[in-house]
This record gives C-alpha cells, structure tokens and sequence, in this order.
C-alpha cells in the first residue's frame, strides 16, 4: 500500500477517518497486529464491518452513508474495541469511541503572511486556565489584548485528547484530536483564523518523545513503542526499530496535519532531547525536512523550533551540514542564568549557574555551557553556537516548566520584588533572541502555575502523586507538594486577570509594552545578532551590555545588586540619550539615570539605582 507514503507527501493525510461528502467516509487504519478489523458504528444494531487488509499493516473501508458526528470504534481480532489511533475527535473522552469530524473550515487569512521569525515574540499560554471558561474560544476572546501588549505570535501547551479535562497537555494519547473540554477541532481553527486576523502567528507544542499512560491504546494497534529505551514520562516510541517506519510516518504525518490543516505557523517539538533515535537520518530530522516541503508546497513559511537540553547546535544546523534542520530552538541557559542572578536559588541545575559572566556568556553565546565542565552533569557539556544568527534561540524568564516544575508553582512574581520583575525583563526583551512571555508575567500574575491532572485510572493516580513528591522530597520546606489530582490545584493555577487593578500590575504591563515598542522600533535591538552584541561585566553587580546595527547603536546597563552601585561604564565616545530606565518616576522607580551622556574617553561613571536596567541610544 505505497500509497499511503505517496498520500503524506502530497498532503492528503491517510490515517484517520476523512470525510468524503456524498461518497461516505473512508478509514484507514495502520494494525500489523490485528489479523482482522471490523468497524462498529456507535447506535448501529447492525453487524461491524469488515475492512480491507493491506499486505503492510494498514487496513481500508470506504463505507457510503457515514456523516460527521457518527461515533465509531476499531474491533480488533473479534475481541478489543478501540478507538482510532488518529482520531480527529473523542467527544467522550480518552476512553470512548472516535467521532467523524468534517474537515472544512471557512478560513479568512488568505492575506495572512507569516512574519520572519526574527520579528517573533512568543505569548506562551495553557488553554485551560488562561480564562475562566478554561476553553479555546475563551482563549480568542483575548486576543485584542495580546496584539496591544505588542507580542506577534502565540504559543499554545499541547491540546491534544488528553484523559479528563485538566492536564497540562503533555499526558496527551490521541496526537490527531484536539482536546474536548477545549473546543475540539473546529475551535482550534476559529482561533487560528482570528489569530490571524489580529495579526498574530500561532505555534502549537507537540510530543512526540512519548504518549500518556492512561487510554494509550497504540500498543494494541501495532509496535509503536519500543522496550529498548525508556523516558522520564512513559515507554519510547519506536523511532529506530524494526517496523519503524510507519511509526515515523504516522507522527510525521500528524505534524503535516497541524501544519495544513489547521494553518499553524510553527511547531514547537517537545524534549527532543528524550527521542533517542540511532537511525542514519534520525525520526526528527525527516520531520523538519517534511514540514518545510509541506509549507512550501502550500506558499506558506512555516518553522519548527525544538525544546532539548542538550545545548547542541546540530539541532538548528542544515540538514546538509549534518544538522537537524530546525529553526529555532529554546535555551534554558540564558533563563538560568538570569534566574540565578534574580534570586540566589543554586539547588539542582542551577548550580551550575551564578555570576554575571554566565549571563554574559549567554546574551553573547547562544549557550553557556559550549563544551565546559558541567558540575550538575559532572561532565563536559554542550557545544559551541558561534555563527548562528540570533533569531535561532528562544529565551524567557519564564515558562511552564521553569514555574510549574516547581513544588509550589511559584512565579517570579512572588521570589522577587518588583524592581527586579523590570530588570528580568528588560534583560529578556533587549537581548538578541527570541523572547517568550509566560501568560500573565507581563503583569506580574501571581497565582502559582501547579502540576495538575484528572485521571480516571487509580494506579495512575497514585504513581503521579508518588512521582511528585519523591521529585521534591527535598525542597519542600513549606508545606506538602500539591496534589495534582484535586480540582483545587487546578483552579488556583487560572489566571487573575483583575489583578490588573492592583497596585504595580498595570503599570508592570505598561513596561513590557516599551519594552516590545523599543525592541520593534530600534534597529540595534532588532537586529538578531550575537555577532554584533557586547556583553561585559563591570563588577559582581552589573552587566554592560552593547549592541549595534548600522548607524544604530545602544547600551544598556543591568545592575544585579540590590543596593545603588557606583560604576565606570565602558561605554564608546560620543553623546549617549537616554531612552528608558526602569527606576524612572513613571515606572514608579526610586532613582534616575542622567538623560544625556556626553563621554569623550570612552568610559563614563554613573551611579544605577538597585535592581534597575538603564537603555541609552547614541545619538
């Protein structure tokens, strides 16, 4: 049945039940296990029906009659019905039967252009407590709102079916179909269209590295998982064994539906790092290059950006020079390294961290660690990003694993003090990469950003409780970790958009937008440049930071210290403006920095106000 691989490349998504209008639905099916497969209509008193076996594993029916809306389940060997493995559709959760979804959409973004990913500014968010309602259309009601806060591109935590109506996304089972407790399909696409509409791109974070323990019904189907390797989450998928091929296939295939389909923008791919992959063009690899021909064969750009904590380069090199072929990837480094500087935490990885040369290794170096000792790893890690253009790394002060793999959940909106929220992000949104926003982190959100599940399997129930408090068995100092399956951990993880009307929250949300205003509309900032970025340590408390483009030119001084710090800033000759200051009166700030700098020995002393960040421009 070559047909199928022929089917992927043009486009035409084979597995999963497609709805053909007047001619019925066909279902494809890839069971090397099942000997024989029968479909069953949910409500039809009648026999199932048999489908069509292919000498590859893959099993057909076209059956005349099937509209959308129609249930339906897999009867594999007479004895196991299933649902399908590509359901676009569990309408009755993990466990229940698939559901026939019309594809059709009437898109409106025939004038949407996907910007370059250099102009990106990433708004990551979960869609079950991003407002009340916990849904995607709730979701695209605020949309106006992002676009004002000056962000250009989305980023939503994984909504594939995952089991009960909370989870962060990543116990996900069905790849194909869109969670129900969001929306479903049909809602993703309205706020992919009114995304578009407000001008934003939208990227969706896929996992690929493993599948939820709970209604994981792949392994009856066919060798989807493999015994020979194991991750932190749950068994391997076979990406390199016998019979991989239409493993590969099936998840490459589901990575093209994201992109055609509902018309995602990029892909963020998931701890990469846990796919192991021995094969000569690794599983990765070949999905980058398949989703690149597919935008081009649509007239669209479309990227894929990788999460690994490898610090490996060869991630965001060419496939022809033995790369990966993605385009952009998240270094965690820079957020360590800032994170450490902010509030004195050294526990775990971020020993490894401390001192301003780590943060000035990583505004200038892509990485920190480029091939050094690693005291956390107790081994050489990483290797050198020299060359690459800014616009390949993604960087935060916060994202969901850095708060929510906390015991607590806490934000850096409750370690640190407000001045230094203006500094972690000044630091961000100046630098010469990508930068994401955690929801509500432009104002300072301070509910916590828990684990959360809703599990209906008890031995699941009691492993993940296990498994968390093990995890932070020695950090929790205040209190028992929060059990993730109580609604209440859930709840108090939604964001408090009325804390706006608090005092500090506003104006903090005030900030980030001239933050992003300068970063747009000041060339030295917009230039994605390592190459053209100087970072220096001035003492154990400040960071100068130089960056140029052109006749463009800014410095910035980042002081640490919680204390006002005296300091001679090397700083080029020539007559310096002042164009932000977070210690400013109208950032409610103690101190101000001179409006004009007129320096004609090439270092200028100045006095900083404590956990503050001064932006001149050279006139």
């Amino acid at each position: 049945m070559g047909s199928v691989s022929q089917d992927v490349v043009a486009g035409s998504y084979a597995v999963g039940a497609r709805y053909l209008g007047d001619r019925g639905c066909e279902f494809v099916v890839w069971a090397p296990y099942a000997e024989s497969l029968r479909l069953q209509l949910q409500g039809d008193d009648s026999d199932t029906v048999p489908m069509v076996r292919g000498r590859d594993g893959y099993h057909r029916l076209l059956l005349p009659g099937v509209t959308p809306g129609t249930r339906y389940w897999y009867l594999l060997n007479g004895d196991k019905s299933r649902p399908d493995p590509a359901s676009r559709l569990q309408p009755e959760g993990v466990h229940g039967p698939s559901e026939v979804v019309d594809s059709s959409f009437p898109w409106t973004d025939d004038a949407w252009v996907n910007p370059p990913l250099a102009e990106y500014i990433f708004y990551e968010l979960h869609a079950g407590v991003f407002s009340a309602e916990g849904t995607l259309d709730a979701a695209a009601r605020r949309l106006t709102y992002l676009k004002s806060l000056g962000v250009t591109a989305i980023e939503l935590m994984p909504v594939a079916q995952f089991p009960g109506r909370r989870n962060w996304g990543y116990d996900g089972v069905f790849p194909f179909a869109v969670q129900n407790s969001y929306g479903g399909p049909r809602a993703l696409k309205q706020l992919v269209n009114a995304a578009h509409r407000e001008g934003l791109a939208v990227v969706l974070d896929v996992v690929y590295n493993h599948l939820g323990p709970e209604g994981n019904y792949l392994r009856d189907f066919g060798p989807y998982f493999t015994t020979r390797y194991a991750t932190p989450w749950g068994e391997a998928l076979n990406f390199d064994g016998p019979d991989c091929d239409e493993v590969r296939r099936f998840f490459i295939e589901n990575a093209l539906y994201w992109a055609g389909e509902f018309h995602m923008d990029a892909l963020r791919l998931d701890a990469i790092h846990a796919i192991v992959d021995s094969s000569a063009r690794p599983f990765v690899q070949e999905l980058s290059s398949a989703v690149h021909e597919e935008a081009s064969r649509l007239g669209r750009r479309v990227y894929v950006i990788a999460e690994s904590d490898l610090n490996d380069v060869r991630v965001i090199q060419r496939e022809s020079a033995g790369g990966l072929g993605c385009d952009a990837l998240w270094s965690d480094n820079f957020h360590h390294a800032l994170h450490v500087l902010l509030t004195g935490e050294r526990q775990g990885y971020y020993q490894d961290f401390g001192g301003l040369d780590r943060l000035a290794a990583a505004f200038t170096e892509g990485f920190v660690y480029s091939g050094q000792h690693s005291p956390f790893r107790r081994r050489r890690y990483g290797n050198s990003a020299r060359g690459m253009p800014g616009e390949r790394f993604v960087v935060c002060a916060q994202n969901h694993d850095q708060v929510g793999n906390r015991a607590q959940g806490e934000r850096l909106s409750v370690l640190v003090d407000f001045e230094s929220l203006k500094l972690a992000a000044g630091a961000m949104l100046w630098s010469p990469y990508l930068p994401l926003l955690f929801m509500g982190e432009e104002y300072g959100e301070t509910a916590p950003f828990l684990y959360f599940t809703s599990h209906g399997d008890r031995g699941v129930i009691d492993a993940v409780r296990r498994g968390r408090t093990e995890e932070f068995a020695g950090f929790c100092r205040e209190g028992n970790v929060p059990d993730p399956q109580d609604e209440g951990t859930f709840l108090c993880s939604r964001l408090t958009p009325e804390e706006l009307q608090k005092p500090h929250q506003g104006l903090l949300r005030d900030f980030y937008r001239e933050l992003i205003h300068r970063r747009k509309d000041t060339p030295a900032l917009a230039d994605l440049s390592m190459d053209r970025c100087q970072a220096i340590p001035l003492n154990e408390q400040a960071l100068f930071v130089r960056r140029w483009s052109g006749a463009s030119e800014v410095a910035m001084v980042l002081n640490f210290s919680g204390r006002t710090v005296d300091l001679k800033i090397p700083i080029p000759s020539g007559q310096w403006t002042k164009l932000l200051h977070s210690a400013d009166a109208c950032w409610d700030g103690a101190g101000s920095a001179p409006a004009l700098l007129s320096v004609l020995s090439g270092e200028f002393p100045m006095t900083l106000s404590p956990r503050s960040i001064v932006l001149y421009g050279r006139i």
